[in-house]
């Protein structure tokens, strides 16, 4: 599961963290571009909201994590890679109560980590156009383990996570 974080900044730019309704690619720089000579900075913010996030799950909070480069092309991402924590991330072997037919189960989380999201396709009827702005916002991707049963479990658990408070 995928959830934007609500910060000031993107990850690793200070560009502003808000793309819904603006116009195409207004809120872009070289960083969130992947222009070279660019140099990503952490936004300390969004990893903060993070081990909050990991800790309300009983995750352990890994004292050195760091980012990755996952690589894959994908039409709106413009680095070519995206910046995750595949190898060691922020919270681990965490664990989310749900409420199914009156029973409370726990589905075991492997990790939350911390990613950035990839801009946006724009269809039209002839033409696909792309909007950068959503490049470098910041995500927190939960990552549950293989414990989800049926359809009621997956709709208790995705409504759990969408319906926690933020940080």
């Amino acid at each position: 599961v995928h959830i934007e974080l609500k910060t000031k900044s993107k990850m690793f730019c200070s560009c502003p963290n808000s793309h819904f309704g603006e116009e195409p690619n207004t809120h872009v720089c070289p960083v969130c571009l992947g222009l070279p000579g660019a140099l990503p900075v952490p936004n300390q913010e969004a990893i903060n909201q993070t081990i909050v996030i990991a800790l309300a799950f009983n995750c352990q909070i890994n004292r050195k994590f760091w980012f990755d480069r996952k690589n894959y092309f994908y039409p709106d991402l413009p680095k070519g890679y995206q910046i995750s924590q595949h190898f060691s991330p922020i919270g681990i072997n965490g664990r989310v109560p749900i409420l199914v037919d009156g029973q409370v189960k726990e589905i075991g989380l492997g990790d939350i980590h911390l990613e950035e999201d990839t801009g946006k396709l724009i269809h039209q009827e002839k033409e696909t156009l792309i909007d950068f702005n959503r490049s470098g916002v910041p995500l927190v991707e939960i990552v549950s383990k293989p414990e989800i049963h049926s359809a009621k479990e997956a709709k208790a658990y995705f409504c759990l996570l969408y319906t926690s408070p933020s940080p």
